[in-house]
């Protein structure tokens, strides 16, 4: 490893090249980080150009790529540009996390704040900030008030992408009619599309890096269209009228983020997107509740019981009750019921103007469920179908959420099925508008939900959401969404998630935030009689390798009570973190995430694997020197494997310390989980 000082000499060397390439001197500007690994240069050309250029210990991670805005109603923000000023600064703040994948924070990272501005036409300026940190960057735009730009009305931007060497990049595409719920591909970088963020790539010299954004408030959510070669250029998802984004100055846009790691599980354990949020804003959150639920869902994803009304109803009240009681006898805090109000006969995908909030359906009574839930310490999770129909869900958002507040409902499952550009608005025209699911419109949606629910003391959890940006650092009853490819579509079969699925999301999709996921299935058991592609031991070992702070325990309960042994991980297994690490794993292949109880000495640890049995030797050395502990370890059994023997399970014992190393044997479409119990 360079020292410092040779850290900061390596990170000057590319940075003189690119500005003696230039045919006449550039105007630039730059920042290292912390410890002088990582480093940006902001440079002009000779048309007035800017562009941004990030390396690595002397080696460009970002080749030049280009800074600007375009605008439907002035001249784009782009040409005849000169840096006019430039102010650095250093911050380091230790913070705390309310609930998360660990307590303590740091926000360690360099400024830099560079003015542009026009020398000839309009003759408007712009900021554009940098955070540099040790594991990568952020910056956005800050945009000042100033004569004729008082009013922004955002085409596209500018925002270029350009990655320096040959890559192997892990996505998904964007703008198509499934949201963010596909498979994700594995190709060169030069064969990617339009991509959603986060996107990841791991260079051909090792190095991994992911790009996404953080903050996303009040703005349309950003996408990667490349445009050639390894040259990625943002592509904002298109608002309700000509611009992308409507907005007043002065404004500041969501931060661009780059993370980037030696390892595909320094991605996994960089603070990097929270410490770009701003920090809480609700103050006393103990309110917010993490917790582990059940509910009235997998059994209507195997067709047994329907959301509708009727003889095979879910949401009723004797349904309901069995599962709080299940819930409080094996210390879980929450039930879902899907299904419980009026909305739901009918064609509710396609029109959702007859959901209402706060009427249940006649075989569900509400206020009796609720007050047997809180008699036995469970609360209810409330469920808020939209199906895309923003506006229609807004017209009652405020009785819904006063209703699940005098009701004791500490939280909500939103969700918003509708097809990609089918989410319905309501604009300022005060008409009814279609919209994306990450417009401008749907985002400014969500965050009235969020602080709907906030003044009830409710936290909520999207299905269908915007993606996750880190506010929850801001906004802490935001505690977890969907957003990607959850076990539901193991239930349907035909095709379920293949093996390699969760190993691919703990480094994609997971870098952004929490996913509520679901796992836990037990019965194995789809709608096409199609085998899933897990086995009993994986779905324990989710618990820990994909973090959410709601977590549910999805199968059906005859199928716990059956497997009692394998269920008593789950009951055992937090959901809220004193720390995180990730020891081992590589995008896509096999993943191995270690947890650290919030408050408490006991350690967890989770490995799934994809179609290739595995061994995984796991250093120890997370673990408390000074201590010993029992590690209670649940694995694949002999035979076992998706396409063999999918509940073939062995649970043993032993003792390990910090200096000690665990194989994890893991089977085809397997994994194991552990629990290290501190004496």
């Amino acid at each position: 490893m360079p020292n410092r000082f040779a850290g900061l000499l390596a990170a000057l060397l590319p940075l003189a090249a690119f500005a003696a390439a230039a045919d006449e001197p550039r105007t630039s500007a730059r920042v290292a980080s912390p410890d002088a690994r990582v480093a940006v240069e902001v440079t002009t050309d000779n048309e007035g150009r800017a562009s941004y250029a990030v390396s690595r210990d002397g080696r460009p991670v970002i080749a030049p790529s280009r800074l600007g805005m375009m605008f439907t109603d002035a001249p784009k923000f782009e040409r005849n540009l000169a840096i006019v000023d430039q102010r650095t600064r250093t911050h380091d703040e230790h913070w705390e996390l309310p609930w998360g994948e660990r307590r303590h924070m740091r926000d360690h990272h360099n400024e830099l704040r560079v003015t542009l501005a026009e020398h000839s036409g309009p003759k408007r300026r712009f900021d554009v900030v940098f955070r540099v940190f040790d594991d990568g960057i952020g910056f956005r735009y800050d945009i000042p008030a100033q004569p004729g730009l008082e009013r922004l009305s955002i085409a596209e931007e500018l925002t270029e992408f350009a990655v320096a060497d040959a890559a192997t990049a892990w996505w998904i595409p964007a703008f198509e009619w499934n949201r963010e719920e596909y498979l994700y591909h594995r190709t060169p970088v030069e064969q990617v599309g339009q991509a959603q963020t986060p996107i990841t790539l791991r260079t051909d010299g090792g190095l991994h890096l992911s790009i996404h954004e953080a903050a996303l408030v009040d703005y349309s959510g950003m996408n990667l269209a490349r445009v050639d070669g390894r040259r990625f250029r943002a592509a904002l998802t298109p608002g309700i009228g000509a611009a992308k984004v409507v907005v007043a100055a002065p404004f500041a846009t969501p931060w661009r983020t780059i993370q980037i790691g030696e390892r595909a599980g320094d991605l996994v354990e960089s603070q990097l997107i929270l410490n770009l949020n701003a920090p809480n804003a609700l103050g006393d959150v103990s309110w917010v509740r993490p917790m582990k639920y059940v509910g009235i869902w997998w059994e209507m994803h195997l067709d047994r019981r329907s959301w509708a009304s009727g003889p095979k109803h879910g949401a009723t009240t004797e349904h309901a009750i069995r599962h709080i009681d299940f819930a409080a006898a094996n210390g879980f805090g929450g039930v879902l019921v899907e299904g419980w109000n009026v909305g739901w006969d009918g064609d509710w995908f396609g029109n959702g103007e007859t959901f209402s909030f706060t009427t249940p359906y006649p075989d569900f009574d509400i206020e009796a469920v609720t007050r047997h839930a809180r008699a036995q310490g469970v609360t209810l999770i409330g469920h808020h179908e939209t199906s895309g129909h923003a506006g229609h869900y807004e017209a009652q958002l405020e009785d819904a959420m006063a209703l699940y507040g005098r009701l004791g409902v500490q939280a909500v499952k939103t969700g918003y099925v509708a097809d990609a550009g089918q989410a319905k608005v309501t604009g300022d025209d005060g008409r009814l508008h279609y919209a994306w699911h990450e417009g401008q419109a749907m985002v400014r949606h969500h965050q009235r939900v969020v602080e709907a629910a906030a003044r009830h003391r409710i936290s909520v959890n999207p299905h269908e959401p915007v993606k996750d940006t880190g506010l929850r650092r801001t906004w802490p009853n935001l505690v977890t969404r969907e957003g990607a490819r959850g076990m539901e579509y193991n239930a349907w079969g035909q095709p379920g998630n293949p093996p390699g699925h969760e190993a691919t999301l703990v480094y994609t999709r997971l870098l952004a935030g929490p996913m509520d996921f679901t796992p836990g299935i037990f019965g194995m058991e789809t709608r096409s009689g199609t085998p899933m592609s897990t086995t009993l031991a994986k779905q324990l070992a989710l618990y820990v390798v994909i973090h959410s702070p709601l977590q549910m325990a999805a199968d059906l309960l005859e199928h716990y009570e059956s497997r009692p042994e394998a269920f008593q991980f789950v009951r055992d297994v937090p959901v809220d973190w004193e720390d995180t690490r990730a020891p081992a794993g590589e995008v896509g292949t096999f993943a191995v995430i270690a947890r650290r109880a919030r408050g408490g000495d006991d350690w967890y640890l989770g490995g799934v694997t994809d179609d290739d049995a595995r061994v995984v030797a796991v250093a120890l050395d997370f673990l408390d020197p000074a201590r010993r502990y029992t590690a209670q370890i649940y694995r694949d059994g002999e035979g076992a494997g998706w396409r063999t023997d999918p509940h073939a399970l062995i649970i043993e014992t032993r003792e390990v310390g910090a200096g000690d190393t665990l194989e994890l044997a893991m089977a085809s479409g397997g994994g194991q989980a552990v629990r290290f119990v501190a004496h």
